[in-house]
């Protein structure tokens, strides 16, 4: 089996257990195979929790779940030193927390306060955690896939813009066709009767991925290509330059972070649709997930209800493959 037909079996398995949401399997994929962290949002119920989980146990990972809550502390997410005596002598050991897993599941990341989303999101950036003056490197294999309710709930804490930065996807989950809801009954009702005995097929080892990102680097970008993802993400710094009515929806533009993002997830893009090469097609496939949580959009925009999507829609009729 080639590592392509690897990657769409474990695609195959998540499906099987999340009704309705193929734009999410395939999102939730794209980040992992771009070694990029994940936010997923959307209203309780939704399934965040549950695709997450579905990943991991379809993969040979080490999976973590974290609840975030208004209580929770740095040092719960990232481990800290702890007292032992040891032949009657005191010493200090290092006791890893749940962040140190191959996939970590950081649930509704924004009940917490700033300083416990300060801390998942530096060993997100960093890939390591630094305790009492000693630096502890991540798994070869680590993405954190957090998930947070929408910022109108009480009892929120909306993660600023420097930091949503961070995550390579902002993937949005919606409600599913009557179809689907339907299909998500009878999938719960069939699993309650489940007596647990069914073998289960064998998961998808890490290596598999490694591979996978291997192929991936070696998908070609043209100049072409190139200068369009850059001149999308111009677009959305000097919105003025394609349209009035598009600059008076933008208060601040996409990072350089951005750019790198569309490069890599339309790479993956491109070799989940067995290409060598990508596309602008590729590029429009993903543009929403990159981009939606990196434009942050004006007074004007809020009060007309226009959201980042419809920003990202406008910039798409505006910027043309050169």
């Amino acid at each position: 089996m080639s590592t392509l037909d690897s990657i769409r079996t474990l695609q195959a398995r998540m499906g099987e257990s999340i009704i309705g949401q193929e734009t999410v399997i395939e999102q939730l994929l794209i980040g992992l195979l771009a070694n990029g962290n994940i936010l997923m949002e959307g209203l309780p119920g939704l399934a965040k929790t549950r695709a997450v989980k579905s990943l991991a146990t379809n993969m040979d990972a080490d999976f973590s779940r974290i609840q975030f809550t208004p209580d929770l502390l740095p040092s719960d997410i990232t481990g800290s030193e702890v007292l032992y005596t040891e032949s009657g002598q005191p010493t200090f050991r290092f006791e890893a927390g749940p962040i140190f897993a191959n996939i970590v599941l950081a649930d509704e990341i924004n009940r917490a306060p700033a300083k416990v989303q300060a801390a998942l999101l530096e060993a997100m950036e960093e890939r390591q955690v630094t305790v009492a003056g000693t630096t502890h490197k991540m798994p070869e294999l680590f993405i954190v896939m957090a998930t947070q309710n929408p910022i109108e709930q009480e009892g929120t804490y909306p993660l600023p813009e420097a930091q949503m930065d961070r995550f390579l996807l902002h993937v949005y989950i919606d409600y599913g066709t009557k179809a689907a809801e339907a299909a998500v009954i009878r999938l719960v009702r069939g699993e309650e009767g489940n007596t647990g005995s069914e073998d289960k097929a064998e998961p998808v080892s890490q290596q598999i991925i490694f591979d996978a990102r291997a192929e991936i680097n070696k998908i070609q970008v043209s100049e072409t290509i190139e200068n369009y993802i850059v001149d999308l993400i111009f677009a959305t710094r000097d919105p003025q330059k394609y349209d009035e009515k598009l600059a008076s929806w933008i208060n601040i533009g996409a990072s350089p972070r951005g750019a790198i993002g569309l490069d890599k997830c339309a790479r993956v893009h491109a070799w989940l649709n067995q290409r060598d090469h990508v596309l602008p097609d590729d590029v429009r496939a993903v543009i929403h997930g990159v981009l939606r949580h990196r434009i942050a959009l004006s007074y004007e925009a809020n009060a007309d209800g226009i959201s980042a999507n419809d920003v990202i829609d406008k910039i798409l009729q505006l910027v043309a493959v050169a």
